[in-house]
């Protein structure tokens, strides 16, 4: 017979799931995922996107490791999700943005956002898209200045004498639609040779890293579909006047970060709704607001604020926005549904 007072049992409570995936295996994919985006950002403006990207990483990582040092939690900077924040951060800065700056955001996005809420999984806002709004509110100047397309900057040193130029956006948001198409090509868009943030000028390279998480099924595409769709089935109904709609539709889908902020911002599991149909609700809600924004309000790009704005109704849309209880009668899912 077993001996079962020898035997060491665990109890927990539900669900009881067996994977082989834990935090780290998913945020190296999703570091796996960024890399084309980060080789095409040198490729654009030189190996200062990477010592850039490599200052946020770093900045993140420590900022995480003092912290929870300082509180005597357990460390969790083995789990790489603080890499990833750091790789976001950067990709949505302008890669002439100051390295002290990343650090200050780092700070706001590592331990005000995310650990100051019990560390990753509890955190309520993206961490890297508020420390961007963050950054955006204090340092506006240095957030808004964006480098000519072709430009390539030191990896070190100030930069000074680099050209600026306005970014496809902010070109439209001028009105100047004339001026957008003589300037940059829908191609130009695509393949990222346009100016901006350092990670989200090429939809080609952030296509991959979304074909490469499906692949791996870190996330499914619900939001991203849901996101990118209604922006452009808005863009195509309310192209201005004497623009094609098909035309307009590209430029916004290809410009500033709805791409980056569809495929890594929207998906992430702390933020965003677990099921199905909320996640489907929670990307047009961040479609509506980006377009919005875009189309209304002062600033030209909208995709930071929708996610930020969209993350607040996440609680709201699990709560209500759940699943069929198999077996239940009516009366019972609606009641179940109701709590």
């Amino acid at each position: 017979m077993t001996d079962y007072k020898s035997l060491k049992l665990i109890a927990s409570s539900s669900p009881h799931i067996r994977s082989n995936e834990d935090t780290r295996s998913i945020m190296l994919d999703v570091i796996i995922a960024l890399m084309p985006a980060l080789i095409m950002g040198i490729y654009v403006f030189g190996w200062r996107a990477l010592t850039v990207t490599l200052v946020s990483v770093a900045a993140c990582v420590v900022w995480e490791w003092l912290y929870r040092k300082v509180m005597k939690k357990p460390q969790m900077v083995g789990d790489f999700s603080a890499v990833v924040t750091g790789i976001l951060l950067a990709f949505v800065c302008p890669v002439t943005l100051p390295w002290w700056t990343l650090v200050i955001g780092a700070f706001f996005s590592i331990v005000v956002v995310k650990q100051l809420y019990g560390g990753i999984g509890c955190n309520f806002l993206n961490p890297a898209l508020a420390g961007r709004a963050i950054l955006l509110a204090s340092y506006a100047t240095a957030m808004t200045t964006w480098v000519k397309a072709g430009e390539k900057l030191s990896a070190f040193g100030a930069n000074a004498d680099v050209a600026t130029a306005a970014t496809p956006l902010g070109i439209m948001k001028e009105g100047t639609f004339d001026a957008l198409t003589s300037t940059y090509t829908v191609t130009d868009l695509f393949l990222g040779k346009i100016g901006g943030s350092l990670g989200e000028t090429s939809a080609l390279m952030l296509l991959f890293g979304f074909a490469y998480l499906l692949v791996r099924k870190v996330i499914s595409w619900h939001t991203p579909v849901a996101y990118i769709g209604t922006v452009a089935v808005i863009c195509l109904i309310s192209a201005p006047a004497g623009i094609g709609a098909g035309t307009y539709m590209l430029y916004n889908l290809f410009s500033g970060g709805l791409m980056l902020g569809a495929i890594f911002m929207a998906t992430d599991y702390a933020t965003s709704p677990v099921t199905k149909k909320g996640q489907l609700i929670f990307g047009i809600g961040c479609g509506l607001i980006t377009c919005f924004i875009r189309r209304f309000g002062s600033y030209p790009e909208g995709v930071c604020y929708s996610i930020l704005i969209m993350n607040c109704t996440t609680w709201l849309l699990d709560k209500y926005v759940r699943p069929t209880i198999y077996g239940a009668p009516k009366k019972e899912k609606k009641e179940a549904a109701a709590k």
